[in-house]
């Protein structure tokens, strides 16, 4: 198969302003150039919104109120955002070819142009299509082909106090809910009309491959493995075809060649203008390599490719694709009742988060999609949840969860906001058009179903599909007996009595009705997920936070940094709330228009929790809000994991926080914004996720070990040490030899510093757990705390403690790739001490992408040891560009801890000649941010991020005590 993807060259207009039809447009009358009103530049694929924004017919809807300015579509009509797209493309057949044009989605309906041919494209926002225009090539081989895009049939009406999905009109079709607006999302005018996925055409000989399906089956404590594979053959001549079918399994060796562990051939005739389905014999496997979500071991993926050659005719249609040997299985846990994941027969303990959708207005790439999942991994997240009311995920999202190792919840297009309930009522029967809706989803599966990384379907979001839907899809997805439960690791053998795996519509996976049925909140639809606001972080830890053992949904606040507030929002945005004080004492904060309307989230909770921004300080202006709301999303998101994993197995078998990201300029739920900069609740999420960490539970102040892995933690201790702001240590204590068994937390001691003698109102608390034979360290956890009752009101004349700094760093550059190794040394002097722990020399954990194994050093500069491994592989890919190293002292006033330190990449200033305020390169990936040193210690971060053409990067560090911009590059 040759494929070309169509996305280029595309023209736009407003169907209302075009006074031709179809036939013309694609035969003589096609759109002139240079662009003649009333066409425009397209976005595809892309939506109607997006096309009108990148032509800047409209203001940005995700800046200040600008969504304001852009007419809704309830007021304009449909026809409004009724839009042509139009291009050419060239294809010319050679004898026996057949030739499809494909569209992966069209959001809601579509007539098809080309070369003066009409098709009708059928409704669903969610089904491909897939036209065979062989006959209607143009001879010369230049084609014309015009789509007019209709939008969805209930685009529904905002009403004035807004809500979750407007009017509730939108569930009456077959599309994404959110789009009516949510408490998280501003309405989306034109609905996300377009040609929003790929469009492509595609070449094949006489018979074609359509829709294989791959499934793998494991006997003997997965020692046994076998590939099951079927696939539609669809034989497009008038005389019987005889094929010559063939599989092939290939592994990538290191070098980037591939091994070709399998392939098989058989023979198959298929009568003339027939489809068949063809099942292949099971491929044997011994011990493949297997894949493993995020934390537990590595993403082995192979790639399986399936051929067909006609006699007379030669290789006729080829597909592959990358097949993970995995088994995913889940069940309703007796001790906790949660729902409870195993992944190749080990358990595991979920952490995750809700997943909506990269932008809002469906502008989405293969580099945005990367970015979005590493991310996820890099907090150590094990799972994403595709809500509801959101989409059907891309094949590329889940090629990188895929490859990242995130196992993925998906969803089908039901919530209880727009299915049932809600303000107004909706319609309670779900969309109008039940057979579309499963047509939609049946499509969904095979598009996605090959993919390791999809652990479960899901009904929908807080309800079930209305009962013939559910029942449709209960049946459609009822596992096969080799994936049920009871069939694990036995020594079964493969019988032919048993129908193939892979004849399936998926039959791998399990079906949920419902986002909190069966093992999900209280397993029988009641509204007990969340909740979703700021909370005392000890409250986390208590037993009776969450009263069940698998929360799909809890939230928390939001905050990005101040550049983002700046860069999305015009001056009188960037005020800061009023600190309303109430009768009862705790505050409310009221913020400016334009951060209600981007649905800020607030730092107090009145009659629970106390303003936590303020427990920092009055704040001085937008920076210093910023920055002390990180401090709280660090401390909310951290303690709000580490109190689920402190309860694991014997409370809990998995959270997912609501929500990782904002697919628009959002102010709440979020771990990293619309423009790709991190929070620091990103950070407190990646240190207490970490497969093996170390955490004070702050209800008791015993200090646990988490060990999520399947392997027993022997030979380890913890190192405990105290610092108060004036930069001594008055309490320290390290621990007896610890083992922690797999799969398990447990409690080791009490830390008590607050109980003991004349205890400071503020200090800081270091936990390292480390390996006693070599002192190479597990996991490093570093917490700001009070005494009870109090505050951190003392930081703020710490901010002038100054500590000096000494940073080392090595610049890898190749074209306009950069990596970075930096090496900060907080050069105060320390406390007498011969531990070796100050260097944080961090043991390489399984499947991570940190690559710090530390085996064998090298010499960096100034004479410490640092790990190869990384070095090495950062020198290979970078051996044709160039490095350069450079130190950089920071004068301190004083000693003490460099507190909360973080860095950031700009363009540098002498490239910012217009003066713009926002100078930063967007997304970093960094292995460590909003850090702390204490005297004498050592942190190694890795940073690395591409340039603009001609853009030379200015790396940048600041801190609590070090509120001056230092530049390191």
């Amino acid at each position: 198969m040759v494929k070309t993807v169509l996305d280029k060259g595309w023209l736009a207009a407003r169907s209302t302003e075009v006074e031709i039809n179809g036939v013309q447009l694609t035969t003589t009358q096609p759109p002139t150039q240079p662009l003649n009103s009333p066409w425009m530049e397209a976005s595809v694929p892309g939506t109607v919104l997006g096309t009108l924004l990148k032509n800047k017919l409209i203001p940005d809807p995700f800046y200040g109120l600008e969504n304001e300015a852009i007419i809704d579509i309830a007021d304009s009509g449909r026809e409004h955002y009724t839009f042509w797209f139009f291009t050419t493309f060239e294809c010319k057949l050679s004898n026996n070819q057949h030739v499809d044009l494909n569209f992966r989605a069209i959001n809601y309906s579509a007539e098809v142009y080309l070369n003066g041919h009409k098709e009708v494209l059928p409704k669903g926002m969610f089904r491909r299509h897939s036209i065979d225009i062989t006959d209607i090539l143009h001879p010369d081989g230049q084609n014309l082909l015009a789509v007019l895009v209709y939008p969805p049939d209930h685009p529904g009406r905002i009403p004035p106090k807004g809500g979750q999905g407007g009017d509730h009109e939108i569930g009456k079709d077959v599309a994404a809910q959110y789009v009516e607006g949510w408490d998280w999302m501003t309405p989306i005018r034109d609905r996300n009309t377009g040609i929003w996925d790929e469009v492509s055409i595609t070449v094949t000989g006489p018979v074609k491959l359509v829709d294989p399906h791959l499934a793998s089956s494991f006997f003997d404590g997965y020692k046994r493995v076998y590939l099951h594979s079927t696939v539609e053959l669809v034989n497009r001549n008038a005389l019987v075809a005889e094929c010559s079918l063939n599989i092939q399994v290939s592994t990538e060796l290191e070098d980037g060649t591939f091994l070709v562990e399998h392939l098989e051939t058989q023979h198959v005739s298929i009568s003339a203008g027939a489809n068949i389905h063809y099942t292949f014999p099971q491929l044997y496997l011994y011990k493949p390599n297997l894949w493993w979500p995020n934390g537990m071991g590595k993403q082995h993926l192979y790639n399986v490719e399936i051929t067909v050659n006609v006699k007379g005719y030669g290789e006729s249609d080829t597909w592959s694709h990358h097949f993970g040997f995995r088994k995913i299985e889940s069940h309703i846990d007796s001790a906790t009742g949660g729902r409870l994941f195993k992944v190749n027969g080990q358990p595991i303990f979920i952490r995750g988060g809700n997943w909506i959708l990269s932008d809002g207005l469906l502008r989405l790439s293969k580099e945005r999609y990367k970015t979005d999942i590493r991310f996820h991994a890099d907090m150590n997240f094990n799972m994403m949840r595709c809500w509801g009311g959101g989409l059907a995920e891309r094949p590329e999202f889940y090629y990188y969860c895929d490859l990242y190792g995130l196992l993925v919840w998906q969803e089908f297009w039901i919530t209880g906001d727009c299915d049932g309930r809600g303000d107004p009522v909706s319609n309670p029967d779900g969309p109008l058009d039940h057979d579309l809706f499963l047509l939609c989803a049946r499509d969904t599966i095979k598009l996605l179903r090959n993919h390791p990384s999809l652990a479960l379907w899901v009904g929908g979001n807080e309800q079930v599909p209305p009962p013939d839907i559910n029942a449709a899809l209960k049946n459609d997805l009822q596992l096969h007996p080799y994936y049920m439960n009871l069939n694990n690791n036995g020594t079964s053998t493969i019988t032919p009595l048993i129908k193939d795996p892979s004849q399936y519509l998926d039959g791998t996976r399990v079906y949920v009705q419902g986002s909190m049925w069966d093992g999900f909140a209280d397993g029988k639809g009641e509204f007990t997920d969340g909740p979703y606001e700021i909370q005392n972080p000890e409250d986390f830890f208590k037993h009776d936070y969450y009263q069940y053992g698998f929360n799909p949904e809890v939230g928390n606040v939001g905050m990005p940094v101040a550049a983002t507030i700046r860069a999305t929002m015009p001056p009188e945005g960037w005020q800061i709330p009023l600190f309303k004080k109430l009768s009862n004492g705790y505050i409310e904060e009221v913020p400016n228009p334009i951060w209600t309307y981007h649905k800020y989230i607030p730092y107090s909770k009145p009659e629970k929790v106390h303003d936590q921004i303020l427990s920092y300080g009055k704040p001085n202006d937008l920076d210093d809000f910023c920055l002390k709301a990180q401090l709280v999303n660090y401390v909310q998101y951290r303690a709000l994991l580490e109190g689920y994993t402190s309860q694991m197995w014997s409370k809990y078998t998995g959270v997912l926080i609501w929500k990782t990201q904002n697919p628009w300029t959002g102010l709440r739920g979020q771990f990293y914004d619309h423009l790709l900069d991190q929070t620091a609740g990103f950070y407190g999420c990646r240190s207490a996720a970490e497969p093996i960490h170390v955490q004070l539970n702050l209800a008791t102040y015993s200090v646990e070990v988490v060990n999520t892995t399947s392997e027993e933690l022997s030979n380890v201790a913890i190192e405990t040490s105290v610092w108060d702001l004036e930069g001594e240590c008055p309490y320290y204590k390290t621990s007896e030899k610890l083992t922690v068994p797999p799969k398990k937390t447990i409690s080791t001691f009490e830390m008590k510093y607050p109980k003991s003698k004349n205890p400071k109102p503020v200090y800081f608390l270091l936990l390292k757990l480390y390996d006693v034979s070599d002192n190479r360290i597990y996991s490093r956890n570093f917490y700001w705390l009070h005494l009870t009752g109090g505050d951190y009101k003392l930081l703020e004349q710490f901010r002038e403690r100054r500590p000096p700094l000494k940073i080392t760093s090595l610049t890898f550059i190749k074209g306009s790739s950069y990596e970075m190794r930096m090496h900060i040394q907080n050069t105060s002097k320390k406390p007498d001490s011969n531990a070796p722990l100050y260097r944080n020399n961090f043991i390489r954990r399984n499947g991570s992408f940190d690559e710090s194994d530390s085996s064998e050093s090298f010499d960096l500069l100034d004479g410490e040891k640092h790990e190869i491994s990384l070095y090495e592989k950062i020198r290979r890919n970078f051996s044709r560009g160039h490095n350069k190293a450079k130190v950089s002292e920071v004068n301190g006033t004083g000693k003490g801890v460099a507190f909360f330190l973080h860095f950031s990449v700009h363009a540098s200033k002498e490239e910012n000649k217009k003066g713009e305020e926002d100078t930063r390169i967007l997304p970093i990936h960094y292995s460590n941010n909003y850090f702390s040193l204490v005297p004498g210690e050592v942190m190694t971060v890795t940073i690395s991020f591409e340039v603009p053409p001609g853009v030379t990067p200015r790396v940048t560090l600041h801190g609590w005590n070090h509120h001056d911009v230092h530049t390191v590059l």
